[in-house]
């Protein structure tokens, strides 16, 4: 039952912070950013939050700093926000899935396009 409230606890952080960056973050650094998914340890002290970013390393890099300067104003709003006994500490980490998958698809594109441009062998 313990591994369902973390869950549940999760969810509602990546809903909670997904909506702030939306409406009240306005970090110029931070730009476009997906929160692709929240883990929250079994005490529900500690927050994974897992997010990605277009653009180059660059970008990366300046989101993440963007991300760590507004950390203390993502955790007092969720206090704020989420009636939790603890807030969580916020850790914000890079989720290269989404760069992967738009990979694994370009390269699948190419592949299919070798296949359209070379005659059937058999």
């Amino acid at each position: 039952m313990e591994g369902k409230r973390s869950e549940k606890v999760a969810d509602l952080i990546r809903k909670e912070v997904s909506e702030m960056f939306v409406k009240t973050v306005r970090d110029p650094r931070i730009g476009l950013i997906t929160i692709t998914r929240v883990t929250v340890t079994q005490d529900c002290r500690l927050a994974r939050i897992h997010f990605s970013v277009p653009g180059s390393v660059e970008e990366r890099e300046r989101a993440m700093e963007g991300l760590d300067s507004a950390k203390g104003y993502i955790r007092k709003e969720l206090a704020r926000r989420v009636n939790l006994r603890y807030t969580p500490e916020i850790l914000f980490e890079f989720d290269p899935s989404i760069e992967y998958a738009i990979h694994i698809g370009e390269v699948l594109q190419s592949l299919q396009k070798e296949r359209e441009e070379k005659p059937d062998e058999n």
